[in-house]
């Protein structure tokens, strides 16, 4: 099988930040007639790794392949296209996806007119896909972030020219508003306001993969919000790398909290969002915060380190202190607030010390949840270059110890809940039990109840009866 490659990815491309203005544009595809002609009741099949935002590129990429005529089927047997829609942030995302694909191989050999594709972050590192094209030439498309606007062409050549097919820019991105959308939820949603992140943390691969910040603009995002509003979404998530670094690209004069009270406004039930980075999180977004009950007052505050030190290495921009000071004006303005956050164990060379400076700024916070990893090391990056003395066991050892320190609080947290009534915006069957319902509160919290599941998409109040530590048994309070 012929290579045609379109583009391959270069990092030191990708962490460019030229201070040229965002190129906003509207997807459209050269062959979209003459696609529809060949799709003609085709199938396809996603499968998606990683965070939210993946989740919102695969609902992009559904829209997509339904307007040519694909149509869904997880009947991976008699499928026509297969996307593996990837993550780079750790070592074991990637270790899931060589897997998968292992699995996936023999498709295409029983199938030789299979488009089995991997696209996302992946592959947007240099090495990785030079280790995915030559172990596996079953894959016959694969793209990056920045070309899903093009899937529909790509598909279209991979169909005509049984070539495999590899376009992987490496840039600083663009805005791409999308004219038809596809959701996995019909209550709750995803919306886009920031693409990329500038923050350049020593240990991580995104602002490679991802592009710079770049914004959409502020109208675009209220109009999408506002469509959800009227089709009776309960539950607007706000997705960004950096949501709080919104409005900074642009000369529209609006900021993240700007736009958090404007779609507030709108009068959705509840609306979240992530990521936030402490550097960039202002008293005015704290203010907003408090003042509109349907804001979740549930906040995810990545910080990684509990040690000046470690944060310096890591390129994170502030201080223990800072950090500390920033949960106090939280926890003093925003009654009933809720903190998770995500902590890195064993960065290169982190000392005893160090360490217990991270278990020591979890005690002090007591957050309600949380992300421990022990460090990955993604290649180009900065971290990566670092030589480390830090054991494999000593590692293992101070991650199990965090999360004695974190469990402690969560539970100390799930056992206040008991005998208290919270509202619960229903998702569907349980996962672990088929005869209860589950749901999550305003302050993210999983609960399990009985219930008719005509209640799924709503909102119910359940009374707590029993803490699982990370989830609770309730049973709905009537009216």
């Amino acid at each position: 099988m012929k290579t045609k490659i379109i583009n391959t990815p270069d990092l030191l491309k990708a962490a460019s930040r030229k201070k040229e203005a965002t190129n906003f544009c509207v997807a459209h595809s050269v062959h979209l007639d003459d696609l529809k002609k060949l799709v003609n009741g085709k199938k396809y099949y996603i499968r998606t790794y990683g965070c939210q935002a993946n989740v919102r590129d695969e609902e992009t990429m559904r829209a997509m392949l339904e307007d040519v005529g694909y149509t869904y089927s997880d009947d991976l047997e008699n499928v026509d296209l297969i996307i593996i829609n990837t993550c780079a942030v750790r070592e074991n995302a990637e270790d899931k996806v060589y897997g998968e694909i292992g699995n996936l191989k023999r498709l295409r050999r029983k199938n030789k007119n299979l488009i089995l594709s991997i696209c996302g972050c992946m592959v947007e590192q240099p090495e990785i896909l030079k280790r995915v094209m030559n172990t596996f030439p079953e894959v016959n498309l694969l793209f990056g972030t920045h070309e899903i606007a093009q899937l529909l062409d790509l598909v279209y050549e991979c169909l005509t020219t049984g070539e495999r097919i590899v376009s992987i820019e490496s840039k600083q991105g663009e805005v791409v508003e999308f004219k038809n959308d596809c959701r996995n939820n019909h209550y709750k949603a995803y919306v886009n306001i920031i693409y990329g992140c500038n923050k350049f943390c020593t240990y991580c691969i995104v602002p490679y993969t991802r592009g710079k910040e770049r914004s959409r603009k502020f109208q675009d995002v209220l109009d999408e919000c506002k469509s959800l509003v009227e089709a009776g979404y309960q539950e607007i998530t706000l997705l960004g790398q950096n949501v709080n670094a919104y409005g900074k690209d642009l000369d529209e004069g609006y900021d993240f909290a700007d736009l958090m009270e404007a779609v507030a406004k709108l009068g959705i039930p509840r609306l979240r969002f992530t990521t936030s980075h402490p550097w960039d999180f202002s008293s005015k977004m704290i203010e907003i915060i408090a003042k509109y009950d349907n804001i979740m007052k549930f906040i995810h505050l990545p910080v990684q380190s509990g040690n000046d030190e470690i944060l310096r290495k890591m390129g994170r921009r502030y201080t223990r202190e800072q950090y500390l000071n920033l949960v106090k004006e939280m926890r003093e303005k925003i009654p009933g607030l809720s903190l998770s956050t995500d902590i890195i164990v064993g960065f290169p060379n982190e000392t005893e010390e160090q360490f217990q400076d991270t278990c020591s700024l979890v005690d002090i916070v007591k957050y309600e949840a949380a992300f421990t990893f022990i460090y990955s090391p993604r290649r180009g990056t900065p971290a990566a270059k670092m030589e480390d003395n830090v054991d494999k066991d000593t590692k293992v050892r101070r991650f199990k110890e965090l999360v004695s320190h974190l469990e402690k609080h969560i539970e100390e947290h799930s056992n206040s809940m008991v005998g208290k009534t919270y509202p619960v915006l229903v998702d569907g069957v349980s996962k672990t039990d088929e005869n209860m319902l589950s749901g999550y509160t305003e302050e993210n919290k999983l609960v399990h109840f009985k219930g008719d599941i005509s209640l799924v998409g709503s909102i119910v109040n359940v009374k707590i009866s029993e803490s699982h530590t990370y989830s609770m048994i309730g049973e709905i309070v009537n009216g």
